[in-house]
């Protein structure tokens, strides 16, 4: 399964192979991920290893049957509410609109499939993400999608709101790259006073807010969430749920060609 998933990168191929091994029904999987601070206990690139380590167990699993491609990680992007920490780097709305805009030109005209699934690693590129999706479709004739993996981890009433570098993202990095997690680091950390006000400006579906990771009100040294409670067998509890129910979005992408094409 593993060297099956390898053999998935889009890159690893020659560019005769394009043509006869991907087909209109193939699904391109573009991970999407940040380099931005994530507390004193986890890299600036948890939300890269985590993009690519998420669509990597996709593929392993689910590859044959859906005939998935890896394509190569968008590594910065959106990261303006970490900026007031060293080595976070973002880029302007403007250049990852063009930028993402330029890579399905480059697919639509480069590649036999129309389908295009978006894994993405960082919740601060979603309102983008989401924006630019009905262009996807409308400019270049892409049938495409969003996974956005921290939601399906999201669990009402379980302690302070797991918001960044908390319990999921620690639990994932401690299964997926145990080597860059700075365990120790961990218990420097402490909770914000008020997880009420995390909630209501953070998580709120209902009202928007240009919130800050440095804001102390929210969080910790970066922080949001509640690290110390992360293991790595939460972490692999935590992939295999989000690799469940990316099935149901593969195939639900398939369909939805399947009735574009008799629209």
């Amino acid at each position: 399964m593993a060297a099956d998933a390898a053999s998935r990168l889009l890159g690893d191929l020659t560019s005769p192979e394009v043509a006869t091994r991907l087909s209109p029904r193939s699904i391109l999987c573009l991970p999407i991920g940040s380099i931005e601070q994530h507390g004193p206990h986890l890299p600036l690139n948890t939300d890269v290893v985590l993009a690519e380590e998420f669509t990597r167990r996709m593929i392993a699993r689910w590859g044959v049957a859906y005939d998935l491609w890896q394509l190569p990680t968008v590594s910065v992007s959106l990261a303006r509410e970490h900026e007031w920490a060293p080595g976070t780097l973002s880029l302007s709305l403007h250049t990852v609109t063009a930028m993402l805009r330029d890579l399905a030109r480059a697919v639509a005209h480069g590649t036999p499939t129309r389908n295009l699934a978006v894994i993405n690693g960082h919740g601060g590129n979603r309102g983008l993400l989401e924006a630019l999706l009905r262009d996807l479709r409308a400019d270049f004739g892409l049938n495409a999608c969003i996974l956005h993996p921290a939601a399906w981890l999201v669990e009402a009433n379980a302690g302070f709101p797991d918001v960044h570098g908390g319990r999921n993202e620690t639990s994932l990095m401690l299964a997926a790259a145990p080597h860059l997690v700075r365990e120790r680091r961990i218990a420097e950390l402490k909770e914000p006073p008020d997880p009420a006000l995390a909630r209501a400006v953070i998580l709120d579906a209902a009202v928007t807010w240009p919130w800050s990771s440095e804001e102390e009100a929210l969080g910790h040294s970066g922080a949001i969430g509640a690290p110390a409670d992360a293991s790595p067998e939460l972490g692999e509890r935590l992939f295999e749920r989000v690799v469940a129910k990316a099935e149901g979005v593969f195939k639900l992408l398939l369909e939805r060609q399947t009735l574009a094409c008799r629209s």
